[in-house]
């Protein structure tokens, strides 16, 4: 059991990071731990404070924020008791002081919230959360330190820290849905008073669209108004969507005025996104904005144990050093790799090691040697679709053209182009076209079984050739 002092530091740790410099310095460094007991399992803290307007205004400005600070430190059982410090002055120069205790105000998992709409009851509301993404199955490391940290502390306490909206990016494969799925299942299991809604961007726009095709405009609008926690992936296909943009707008701005929180996802930085009136832009960047980077050495490794571990797999240690060190774009890549790994031991019934690892993950491994050029790579894929090459240069919007420019850029970023360089060779587009290029090649590998078969098919013409 900690004592009071090293319990009361780890909170102080967590508040510090949801207030301002000033409060913190104004009202919290005075607090001082005197007591910590167990009573029946439950955790009872106490602490000094130095007079009673400093008590009455814990209460009524940090007391959620007290009590949920202790609920991530001590557990759930556990109640926080004031010690309150009161002067009296003497006849004379002389000064006594006297104490009296005071327990805080209930368990905010009791609390009625503080914002009640005044026309009807909170909705009923479908979270469409994924149980499996939580924050015990997600990775840590130098590269998502701080979104970690961020949707931590925004879990804990749901509108009222200073990330809201929270905005979290990064490229495909890095752990973005994860992390905000993460958020609102921690929030639906330790907050069974906000309602929590999980929902895609295109997912958002199609029930806009249908309402408007209804004529229920008010109610969508009225729905989305009263979500206590909301949760949107992949902002940045409201991109040329000017109505629902300016119905998310609205509906922003509500929410974030009556202190719901707002998570977001997009797939590169706010100021990087097209389409999105500038408007909602400065939005996004409100609260805190916060970037997923490939995972380093030290961090795949830990994924490819905690993956391994959950499917059952035993890797030897080989093995993982092995696929650590080869496969380094992201997470996904990772995951796919052990599947692989698992199937090709399970049908030809050897045991996992080097050799096994070498001969099914030969298409998930990249030799460095010998880098197709950018060129060769775009003739390569036009020679296998039939197609003159020199039309990837072209502003044509026709379907198959499209595919099979998209299709390049995504072996071109394969090989570790950057995107400035595979758009400046592709007709001079910007990065942020070849961005969602590879985004829509990936969406088609995992939901078109003909196409991923053709991407594996010219993924082996590329490694022949490399």
């Amino acid at each position: 059991m900690p004592t009071a002092e090293s319990a009361w530091e780890a909170c102080l740790e967590v508040i510090r990071d949801n207030v301002s410099p000033q409060c913190f310095q104004t009202w919290f460094t005075p607090l001082e731990a005197v007591a910590l007991a167990q009573d029946d399992g439950i955790s009872k803290l106490t602490l000094r404070v130095p007079g009673p307007f400093h008590y009455e205004y814990l209460e009524g400005q940090y007391n959620l924020l007290l009590r949920t600070t202790l609920t991530r430190v001590l557990g759930e059982k556990n109640r926080l008791y004031y010690e309150v410090v009161v002067v009296q002055e003497d006849i004379g120069p002389r000064q006594t002081q006297s104490t009296y205790q005071v327990p805080a105000s209930d368990s905010v998992a009791h609390r009625t919230p503080a914002f009640q709409p005044e026309t009807t009851a909170q909705p009923v509301v479908k979270s469409h959360l994924m149980e499996s993404h939580t924050f015990d199955k997600f990775v840590v490391g130098d590269c998502n330190q701080l979104a970690y940290s961020a949707a931590r502390a925004i879990a804990d306490l749901p509108g009222g820290t200073a990330y809201n909206p929270f905005l979290v990016y990064g490229g495909v494969g890095l752990g973005k849905t994860h992390l905000i799925h993460a958020i609102g299942n921690h929030i639906q299991n330790w907050r069974s008073d906000k309602s929590v809604l999980y929902v895609s961007s295109e997912r958002f726009t199609n029930e806009f669209v249908q309402a408007i095709q209804e004529k229920k405009v008010q109610k969508f609008s009225r729905y989305y108004r009263k979500i206590d926690v909301l949760i949107i992936d992949d902002v940045q296909f409201f991109g040329g969507k000017e109505k629902t943009q300016e119905e998310f707008f609205c509906v922003f701005n509500e929410l974030q005025q009556n202190g719901n929180q707002i998570v977001l996802s997009a797939d590169r930085p706010p100021k990087e996104i097209e389409g999105i009136e500038e408007r909602l832009l400065s939005r996004f960047c409100w609260g805190l904005q916060a970037d997923l980077q490939p995972p380093d050495l030290e961090t795949r490794t830990a994924i490819l144990i905690r993956k391994a571990d959950e499917i059952g797999l035993d890797l030897p240690p080989g093995v993982v050093d092995y696929i650590a060190q080869n496969i380094t774009k992201n997470i996904r890549e990772l995951e796919g790799a052990l599947v692989r790994l698992l199937a090709q031991a399970t049908y030809t019934t050897q045991a996992i090691d080097e050799s096994l690892a070498k001969i099914a993950l030969k298409d998930f491994i990249r030799r460095p040697h010998a880098i197709l050029s950018i060129d060769r790579v775009q003739r390569l894929v036009c020679d296998y679709f039939g197609i003159d090459q020199s039309r990837l240069h072209e502003k044509t919007k026709k379907r198959e053209i499209v595919q099979v420019r998209q299709l390049a850029m995504y072996f071109c970023r394969e090989l570790d182009y950057t995107h400035k360089a595979i758009g400046l060779q592709f007709g001079g587009r910007d990065h942020s076209t070849v961005v969602h290029a590879v985004k829509s090649v990936n969406n088609l590998i995992e939901t078109d079984i003909n196409y991923r078969n053709r991407v594996a098919d010219i993924r082996r013409k590329v490694t022949l050739l490399t």
